[in-house]
C-alpha cells in the first residue's frame, strides 16, 4: 500500500520553496523569488499557506526603508519535508521492485 503524499508539499513552489529552506538557516523572500523563478504574488500566497500549516516561521523587518520577508523552516516543517521524501521514496521502491 502506498503512503498519501502530503497535499500541501506536492505542489510544485511550495515543495521547492520547503526544499531551498531545508538546506539553509533563513532566505529572504527575494531570494526564494529568484531561485523559484514564481511571481511575487504566487510567492506570497504560497509562503502564506506554509505558514499557516506551521511548516515554516515568517518574519517581516525591514532594512533601511525596504521591507524584508525572512523565511525559515522549522522543526515541524522538517518532520513534513522528511516524511514526504519518505513516502516519494518508498513509490519509487516499489516500482522498482516490479519490474
Amino acid at each position: 500500500m502506498f503512503k498519501d503524499l502530503n497535499p500541501l508539499l506536492h505542489s510544485q513552489l511550495r515543495l521547492a520553496i520547503m526544499s531551498l529552506l531545508i538546506g539553509v538557516e533563513e532566505a529572504d523572500f527575494v531570494y526564494l523569488r529568484e531561485q523559484t523563478g514564481a511571481s511575487a504574488g504566487n510567492l506570497s500566497v504560497q509562503i502564506d499557506k506554509l505558514q499557516e500549516a506551521g511548516y515554516i516561521d515568517v518574519e517581516k523587518t525591514f532594512r533601511g526603508k525596504m521591507p524584508r520577508t525572512i523565511c525559515r523552516i522549522n522543526r515541524v516543517g522538517i518532520e513534513a519535508f522528511n516524511e514526504y521524501v519518505q513516502a516519494l521514496q518508498e513509490y519509487l521502491n516499489k516500482r522498482g521492485m516490479n519490474k
